[in-house]
Formats: C-alpha cells, structure tokens, sequence
C-alpha cells in the first residue's frame, strides 16, 4: 500500500485496517491526511482479500476536526481550483462496508469521516459535534446533508447551528451510531463486528451495501426496482448456487466471493 505520513494501514483476518495518526495533533485532518485515507480506502475496495475496512484513530481521539490552519487563507477560487472534496466524494463510491470506530471527540471534518463510514462503534466517551458555525462557515464535506438523512431536519438544524455536543447515547437514540461499548473494548468489539460481516459471502454484501443506499436516495418504487436487479444478479454468482445448496445439505457454507 506504501508508505503513508498521516495513516497507518493493515490487513488482518480479511479486514482492512487504517488508523489515522496524528495523535498530537488529536488526528486533524489536513488535506493529504484525507487523500491518504480515501487512496487507502480504494486500494481496500479493489484487493480481494479485504472484506471489510475498519477505520479508527491512534491516540486519545478519533478527529476533532479539519486543521483551521491550512484553511484560514482561503478563498472561493483557491477552494474552487483546489476541489478537496472531491476526495470526500470517493468515500461515497466504496463497494465494501466501512466500519468506523470512534472514540473521544469525533468533531467537524472528523465527524463528516465518521458519517461516511457505513456502521459506526462508539466508545462510551465520545462526543460528536459540527464547531464550524463557531467559525464562520459550516460543515462542507456532507455534514449538512448526511446528517439531515440520518436524524431528519429539525435535529441536524439544531445541532449544526448550535455546534452542540451529541453525546454517545444520543447518537445511539438518534440512529447515528450502532452500538456504544467501554473505551477499553472499542478495537476488540469492533474487529468481532467487522468478523460477523467479513464471513459474509461478498458479492451480497457488496449488493446489500449499493441498495440500502439507494433507499436513501431514491423513492420507495425506485428502489424496490433497483432492489429487484440486484437480487436477480446475485443469481449469478457462485456463492449463491453454495449458500443455497449447502442450506439443502445441512452444512457450512464455503464461499469464495464469484
């Protein structure tokens, strides 16, 4: 995968692990820490070996946000020729379910990081929140709008415009997050978590992953349409002549992702 200057990156029992470090810095991340991680991310996508990516922070933190230093400067044509979210728009193409582990604070930028993640494991101290109206601007990199989707308006409009602080049970409640475990057992619980998935016969989960999506976005007919083509597809791969036929012959299935 190469060296990185910001990340750190494995494989593991079929997961993709990368953790952000910059733990001085409690992993703000700077615009090449972000095109570390989305060229992490897609190298996980397209290796075979990797069923699921596991994202998470070295250090006291996940993120507390974008480096305001690197952005204090700008200007709408520099942002413009710049385009750094179109990184942020990679996440969006991932096939493979990003699971994230977060801990501490989770603010900003790294808020929006967390928010791309698929399935979200929080350690019982962690605190998101969106600052940036403190700043004089707002979220940029999908907060608004991937937040508003989760939540509905009326939160995502009070939270984002007060930058207040949603504690870990409240992200529970508001379908944020799924599952809030001890600091001490944030890696473990989320590995156990990224295991259940990555047993999974892939091309299903790749196909669940793109239609529950897709519920996001389209109307309910729509999607239902969509959902149907992908579950005839999956007709055509192995796994699915296995997972059937061992159902039949009452043994473990043996899947191979074709």
């Amino acid at each position: 995968m190469g060296m990185f200057q910001y990340i750190e990156t494995s494989i593991e029992d079929n997961i993709g692990f990368i953790f952000l470090n910059r733990p001085k810095q409690l992993n703000a991340l700077n615009r090449t820490m972000v095109a570390e991680i989305v060229s992490a991310v897609d190298a996980f996508d397209r290796d075979t070996e990797v069923k699921v990516i596991l994202l998470s922070g070295h250090g006291k933190a996940f993120s507390a946000g974008a480096d305001i230093d690197e952005m204090s400067n700008d200007n709408p044509v520099s942002l413009e020729l710049l385009n750094q979210f179109a990184d942020w728009d990679r996440l969006s193409l991932v096939k493979k379910p990003i699971i994230g582990a977060v801990k501490s604070f989770v603010f900003g930028g790294g808020f929006e990081l967390a928010l791309s993640c698929d399935l979200l494991i929080a350690a019982h101290d962690t605190q998101f929140s969106f600052p940036e109206v403190t700043l004089g601007v707002m979220p940029g990199a999908g907060g608004t709008q991937r937040l508003t989707k989760l939540v509905g308006k009326t939160k995502a409009l009070e939270w984002i415009l007060t930058s207040e602080r949603i504690n870990a049970q409240t992200a529970l409640n508001y379908g944020i997050i799924n599952k809030i475990v001890a600091p001490e057992l944030l890696m473990e619980e989320a590995i156990d978590f990224a295991k259940k998935i990555a047993v999974q016969p892939p091309l299903a989960v790749r196909m669940i992953k793109d239609s529950v999506n897709k519920a996001v976005d389209y109307s309910l007919y729509e999607g239902m349409q969509y959902e149907r083509k992908n579950f005839y597809i999956l007709f055509a791969s192995e796994d699915q002549k296995e997972g059937m036929k061992a159902f039949v012959e009452k043994r473990k299935p043996n899947f191979t992702g074709r």
